[in-house]
């Protein structure tokens, strides 16, 4: 197996993570279901794949400092770990307590803008500062420190999340009457979603706390 590629056990972790994260709502999700119920799928899909365009910005960043920080400062990199940790752990709480953001607006049909569409897809990924936060504390779980091949991994878990992602984000927008009805008259089906984030970010954060006791 190449060098760039985890191990088996971690890409199954990394894999179980992406599908809950890809499932639960949020900016994006409200994002791509508003705007193909008030424009039509193809503006749907500009803005999914315009955020999708943000995530490989978000993991080359990521890539290319945590990465360097992994081969110069093991320890101040096992410190960011931790910090991530108790981040998570918050991501977690916060799921529970507050439950999960779907708060569309009904909107008069429109003329679809393929191309703003994007753009939007694009801004609302960039410019959301929980994004950066959580790709700077979620990728490097899946990275032991000291790896001398931090940067490549990071790359393929980065295009790993978008693989994994996309169909299910599809399915969402080919599906966005059915799925903002449900989401909306059926608070239970969201709060499943909540309690499946809270569980998996909990479970990582105790992962790397254990790591790092070690």
């Amino acid at each position: 197996m190449p060098a760039f590629i985890p191990d088996w056990p971690t890409l199954a972790a990394f894999s179980v993570a992406a599908i809950v994260l890809a499932i639960t709502p949020g900016p994006d999700m409200t994002l791509f279901l508003s705007r193909t119920l008030s424009q039509g799928r193809a503006a749907g899909f500009a803005c999914m794949f315009g955020a999708y365009a943000g995530i490989v910005v978000h993991t080359a960043m990521v890539a290319l400092g945590l990465s360097a920080l992994i081969v110069a400062a093991p320890a101040a990199f096992a410190a960011l770990k931790v910090i991530g940790a108790g981040y998570l752990v918050w991501l977690a709480i916060d799921a529970i307590r507050r439950g999960s953001s779907l708060t569309m607006k009904t909107e008069r049909r429109q003329a679809p803008h393929v191309g703003a569409s994007f753009l939007t897809g694009v801004g609302i990924n960039l410019l959301n500062p929980k994004i950066i936060l959580f790709f700077m504390t979620f990728l490097p779980q899946f990275v032991a420190t000291g790896d001398p091949h931090a940067t490549g991994k990071f790359f393929f878990l980065g295009a790993m999340f978008i693989v994994i992602a996309v169909p299910i984000t599809s399915a969402m927008v080919l599906a966005a009457g059915w799925m903002s009805e449900t989401l909306r008259r059926k608070p239970v089906v969201t709060r499943v979603i909540d309690w499946l984030m809270a569980s998996v970010f909990s479970a990582f954060a105790v992962k790397i706390l254990f790591t790092q006791a070690r």
